[in-house]
């Protein structure tokens, strides 16, 4: 894993019992989704995961990871399928994790899967350069 992750984590343990980060992703809901993301005044990087998901599991450290790195400068959020199925379905997500970049309340960029902080990280300092 070495490289997935912005904070290095050795052992078993730093996955079982991680530290707490400052700052973490929003979680946002089918209801909330507009008026959190879509109208944000930054661009915004959204996790769609589900809870018996495995690499969403793991996804979700590099989302903390990214919330660390950009707080202030981006909206980094998560929103659980299972209970919100509206977004997802608007969106066309077919598998999770997925997360959507976007700007201005527009989709601008979309991956699938488990990635690494840096690619996340790429991908997000993209947007804010435009």
């Amino acid at each position: 894993m070495l490289g997935l992750f912005k904070k290095k984590r050795e052992k078993v343990e730093d996955f079982l019992e991680p530290e707490v980060a400052e700052v973490e992703p929003i979680h946002v809901t089918d209801e909330d989704f507009e008026e959190k993301i879509l109208k944000a005044d930054k661009p915004a990087v959204v996790d769609f995961w589900s809870e018996y998901c495995s690499p969403c599991h793991v996804m979700a450290y590099v989302m903390d990871d990214l919330a660390e790195a950009f707080d202030g400068e981006a909206v980094i959020a998560k929103l659980q399928v299972d209970e919100n199925p509206k977004t997802p379905e608007k969106y066309g997500i077919m598998g999770v994790p997925t997360i959507i970049f976007f700007k201005d309340g527009i989709e601008v960029d979309r991956l699938v899967g488990v990635h690494m902080f840096n690619t996340m990280e790429e991908h997000l300092k993209v947007l804010l350069e435009d």
